[in-house]
């Protein structure tokens, strides 16, 4: 009998709602800083950016949008960011000469090519 309820309540456990993103009723993870109370966000904010989770860790990062995002380029010193490969999916051997596209934000994240001097470099994925 005992055996019996021991299963019953493991099952019910089981069947918790699955918290949706940014709940944190579960104690165990850390609350969000306020946007407003934080002196990062503050500057962020006066640089024209946003804070948002990043990342693996999800870690409150300054995202700030670029004026040249998208600008044809061949070399990262034509953009305020990176000039990357335009479609990554294609992934050009690194050496290839290609032409990119300025990038959209200082958001470090995902897989991206840079191009310099015309050329693509290795892709590199960054979580």
């Amino acid at each position: 009998m005992k055996r019996l309820i021991l299963i019953a309540a493991v099952l019910l456990a089981a069947c918790q709602p699955v918290p949706e993103k940014g709940d944190y009723g579960f104690g165990n993870e850390p609350a969000p800083v306020a946007v407003a109370e934080s002196p990062a966000a503050a500057e962020c904010l006066a640089r024209g950016g946003r804070m948002q989770p990043l990342g693996r860790m999800q870690t409150m990062q300054c995202v700030v949008p670029y004026a040249d995002a998208g600008r044809r380029c061949t070399d990262s010193d034509q953009c305020e960011g990176q000039c990357r490969v335009a479609d990554v999916t294609t992934r050009p051997a690194p050496g290839a000469s290609v032409v990119g596209q300025c990038q959209v934000d200082s958001n470090p994240f995902g897989c991206h090519a840079t191009v310099e001097n015309g050329r693509a470099q290795a892709t590199i994925c960054v979580d």
